[in-house]
């Protein structure tokens, strides 16, 4: 893995909730932003639970991830 000489600023992005968060509104929330994807080569991952805190990942990572949650990889979560 190479680290990224400048890291984007997640405050600036757009994010999407994924459709398996809490219909409820409780705020269990899993969030994703693309808009670094061209520029970085990143993906950044959040919690809404935990705002300013984020993981970045390569586009690839990120595809393969959803493929393994996608195929059951992780069991029932």
């Amino acid at each position: 893995m190479t680290p990224h000489a400048s890291v984007p600023d997640p405050s600036v992005a757009r994010w999407f909730k994924s459709t398996h968060s809490d219909p409820q509104g409780q705020g269990d929330c899993v969030q994703i932003a693309t808009d670094f994807r061209t520029s970085h080569d990143l993906i950044l991952i959040g919690d809404t639970k935990t705002p300013g805190v984020h993981l970045a990942v390569s586009p690839e990572a990120f595809a393969a991830f959803v493929s393994a949650a996608s195929a059951g990889e992780f069991g029932i979560v």
